[in-house]
Parts: structure tokens; sequence; C-alpha cells
């Protein structure tokens, strides 16, 4: 009897932090007292602790047990430190060896009969043991393709602690893991269901090829949703060293991989009620929004200016540079969030103004007030402008086809693959400028004079010539031409919510 130290963790963003949790024992009133800045929930671990004891014929300590969580001015949050307070406890008190127990990581949550809980962030958890050198030990499943976190050792699966009555001696982790074939990128869903938006195709194969945000615009029942869902279905399958993170992210957040395992890229479409902190991350305990659950995927973004503006604007850090830093008091939490941006909105509230057939009865006021929601600022950093018209009723009612995911994720991968290619030989120019775009004069000249008329700044000048290098690539040209800056221009000339129909609005 005396004291024990037992490795465990907590998560803080989506990071696992090293916790070591100390047991002592003294004499007095048979008690459990919990220091180093617990929550409520690692509190609460005091009577689950009990019972579990009692329930796989151990006997709780008639002592006091002083657990102490170091360092103790982190703040320890989850249910993941049930198992290794149970087992420092058990330990101090000599009822279980302790030979191995300083070569493991435990992580589990403990239910009232001794059961081990499976706890959110296995990789998290995995990626500390594997820097510190120990085995993961608890009901934490570790999953294959881990990509760029190396090699990662299975970790023992311990369904009850009673499971340490065989002996703690075996503790050791399984040999490394290799990662998993990648499955179809299709969910089943096809672009040859949508029917009559040929135009709104081009838009996104080039927003895909290119990694351009995208904004369709057109009234009710038109296919904006349609189209946006089946953004994946022509995207590239993530790669091996790709798949790492977004699982990462999914895994602190407690949701399935099983399709970021098969290659899938993610796709989230939070509803125009979500807050800031679920779009960019936040709470307590800090945890990640849907810009970092898009990671390497799709952040599908409908009925636009029905978004707060302030959640919108949030988004702009992210899309510049890619990542989320949520600074607190108690420290900076980063997220990755490397995410295409694919909106949808109506063209005024009422939804038909431009629409023919239909009557908007909105008034240019409500029209303009609708449209600022989106901010200039956000809409300043979307490239790809296209307007999608109600379909025709033929084309529907005889179920007619039109271009499928297979021909647009073949056009994009030729575009993706003759980019690579080129930048592989070298160019000129800072990375993402207009020079790195290999403009010819002819088409330098009509960039100038386009960003003229459409009054373009800066950023959306660079956009632009970004988007008219994509579509060159797509057509495995070297070097841009006229036709590419002036398609380019073409979507980007739309950038005013229902440009045609608001009436200067």
């Amino acid at each position: 009897m005396g004291c024990q130290a037992i490795h465990a963790a907590t998560l803080r963003g989506v990071e696992a932090t090293h916790v070591t949790v100390e047991v002592a024992l003294s004499s007095g009133l048979p008690s459990i007292t919990i220091v180093g800045m617990p929550s409520t929930a690692v509190l609460e671990s005091r009577n689950r602790i009990r019972c579990a004891i009692a329930q796989c014929g151990f006997e709780v300590p008639r002592m006091g047990v002083t657990v102490n969580l170091a360092p103790s001015d982190v703040k320890k949050a989850g249910t993941g430190l049930d198992l290794p307070m149970a087992i420092a406890i058990l330990a101090a008190s000599g009822q279980i060896p302790t030979a191995g127990l300083d070569g493991c990581l435990f992580v589990g949550e403990l239910g009232l009969g001794g059961a081990v809980s499976e706890v959110r962030g296995a990789i998290a958890y995995a990626l500390l043991a594997r820097d510190l050198g120990l085995s993961l030990a608890g009901a934490t499943r570790l999953v294959r393709g881990a990509g760029g976190a190396g090699a990662l050792r299975e970790p023992l699966a311990i369904d009850n602690i009673s499971w340490l009555k065989r002996g703690v001696a075996s503790l050791s982790g399984a040999g490394a893991i290799g990662p998993e074939p990648s499955g179809a990128a299709s969910a089943g869903l096809d672009f040859a269901d949508v029917v009559d938006q040929e135009t709104a195709k081009r838009a996104l194969v080039i927003a895909a090829c290119g990694g351009h945000g995208a904004l369709m615009c057109g009234p009710p029942g038109s296919g904006k949703t349609m189209l946006a869902k089946r953004m994946p279905t022509i995207l590239p399958s993530l790669s091996e060293a790709e798949m790492f993170e977004p699982m990462l992210v999914h895994s602190v957040c407690g949701l399935p991989i099983d399709d970021i395992r098969a290659g899938r890229r993610p796709f989230r479409a939070p509803h125009h009620s979500v807050t800031r902190a679920g779009l960019v991350g936040g709470g307590s305990p800090i945890t990640p929004g849907e810009a970092s659950l898009a990671h390497r995927g799709v952040l599908f973004l409908d009925e636009l200016p029905e978004f707060s503006p302030s959640v919108l604007q949030a988004l702009r850090q992210p899309m510049e540079d890619g990542e989320i830093r949520l600074v607190r008091a108690d420290g900076v939490c980063t997220f990755p969030s490397v995410f295409q941006l694919i909106a949808a909105a109506n063209p005024c509230p009422c939804g038909h103004a431009g629409d023919r057939g239909h009557v908007c009865r909105c008034t240019p006021a409500q029209i303009a007030r609708y449209q600022s929601r989106v901010g200039g600022a956000l809409m300043d950093r979307i490239d790809v402008f296209v307007d999608v018209a109600r379909p025709a009723a033929a084309s529907v009612i005889k179920g007619g086809e039109g271009l499928s995911s297979q021909t647009m994720a073949h056009q994009v991968s030729v575009g993706r693959d003759f980019g690579s290619w080129r930048r592989a030989r070298g160019s000129g120019g800072m990375p993402g400028s207009v020079e790195s775009c290999d403009l010819s004069p002819k088409a330098q000249s009509l960039l100038e004079l386009m960003a003229e008329r459409l009054s373009l700044g800066g950023r959306a000048i660079a956009r632009t010539a970004r988007v008219a290098r994509t579509i060159a690539d797509l057509a495995e040209r070297e070097r841009v031409d006229t036709d590419d800056v002036a398609e380019a221009c073409a979507f980007r000339s739309r950038y005013a919510l229902g440009d045609e129909s608001s009436g200067g609005a």
C-alpha cells in the first residue's frame, strides 16, 4: 500500500494531453478525493469507480484515497480518466500487480458493473501513446489507415477492469497497423440525375479541379442542393496522407470515420441556424466546428443569406489560412480547416427574382437587404458564381440524363494531373500570384480590361486569374489564353446575388 502513478490523457481541441494519475492512500475516513483541476464529469467518476471496483470482485479501500491529476494547472475534462484512476487505486492498494503498468497509457470510461466503454478521440490518444513510447490500453478502438500518424500499435482491449485479475505483466502493444485499401468515393449519388444544369456542372468541374469556392444562385427547386450534394463524387479520393487529419477531427468529435477510411471526402451541410462556435469551433471543452469537420472535403452552406452575418464572417480567416486558431485565457487551440466552400442562395427573399413564370413581389430595398447579409468580404473570397435556372418541365418529366459524375470526375482528374505536371516543371512568380498563372499577353490585357469593368480588387483579380489557370489546365494548355480569362470573368461577373433581376439593388 502507498502511492501509485498511472499514465493517462485528456483531450484539448484535437490533441491529447498527457496526464499522470497519482493515487495516495492515507488513514482516515473512507473517501475518494480528486484534485488537479477536474471537471464535473471527472468528479462524478468517484461513484462510478466505487461501484465498478466492487462489482468486479475487488475491494474499495477503507482508507482516505487522494487522486491527483498532474499537471495541476491544466483543466481535465471527459470520462476517459475513469479507467486509469480505478487501476491506480487497485495498484496502490496492492490488489493487482504493478509490473507493466508504467508502459501503458490507459483511457476508458467505467460503467457501474465494471465495463470499460470507448471514449471519443481514439486517434489522438494513440498518437500521444506513440510519442511517449507507451502502449494504448482501454476500450478505445484504433482505426486503420492512419496515414500521416506513422506506425501506431494496436491498443490493448480491456472490456472490464476484472481483466486485470489475469495479471498485467503481459501488457504490450501489438504490431504496427497498415492502411486498408481505399473504397469507392461515390455513395450512390450521380450528377446524371440533375438535368438541364450543364452550365452549373461546368462551374463545379472548374471548382473541383482548382479547389475554388462556388456560389449557386437560383429559384427554389432549381437543383442547387442536388448539385452540391454530388460534389464529393467528382473529387479525387483521399490519399493515405490526407486521411489522417479528417479522421483525427472526426474521432475527437465522436463521429464515425468509416467513410473517411474508405477515401471519401467529408461533406458537411450545417443548418443556417448554426452558431459561431458550431461553425468554427469553441465551447467548453473546446471542440472543432463544422469548418474543421469539412477538412479536406466540402462545406456546403445552403440558403447562404439566412446565416447570421457574424457567423459567416468567421469563415474568412479559415478560407485564407487553412486553419482555425481559437485563443482562450488558458491557451490556444488550432484546428485544421482546409475545405472547399460550396454555397447556394435564392436571389431574393421570395426566391423568384428573375424566375420566368413567377412574379417577384420583393421591393428593391428588401432585395438589397437580403443580399447584403452575406457581406462583401466573404463574397470576395468566392471564385465561381453561377446562375441556376429552373429546369425545363419536359426534361424533368421525361427523366432525361445530364453529364454524369464519372465523366465530370475524369475531367477533374485530367485537369489536376496536368496542373501537377505543370507545377513540377516550375513557373515564375510566387505561388498563387497572377504571375504564376502564366497568362499570355492578350489574356493579361483582357484581364486588366475586365478587372476595370467589374471593379475587382487585388484579391479578386488574383482569384480570377487562378480560375482562368484552372480552366486552362482542364484544356491541358500550358499558357492561359483569352478564352480562359473570358470564361473565368463570366463566372466572376455573377458576383451579386440576383444580378439580372435586382434592378440595381
